[in-house]
């Protein structure tokens, strides 16, 4: 298991709060959106653009900054390349 440092847990904290923001902004904007078409008449769902291209951007967002990704882990990174080093010295006489 991952240990954590108290700096790199708020950093996490930090950025699960800033998704959960980012999703009810979201949301709040787009039901204005969809009652704004509602309203005016119903025509062609319009909505559905701005919807769709921001919703992309909050899917990443959460991909990103909320999930834990090995794959893109800073810290997994440097300790791949700290344990290679090591070996490389060990290897070496």
């Amino acid at each position: 298991m991952r240990t954590f440092t108290d700096a790199q847990l708020h950093e996490l904290a930090h950025k699960r709060v800033e998704f959960r923001t980012h999703l009810m902004v979201y949301l709040v904007i787009n039901a204005a959106l969809w009652i704004i078409w509602y309203i005016t008449g119903q025509g062609y769902p319009w909505p559905v653009w701005p919807m769709t291209g921001w919703g992309i951007g909050v899917i990443f967002h959460y991909m990103f900054d909320y999930r834990q990704s090995r794959f893109l882990s800073e810290e997994d990174e440097y300790q791949k390349l700290k344990k290679k080093l090591e070996e490389n010295n060990h290897i070496t006489p």
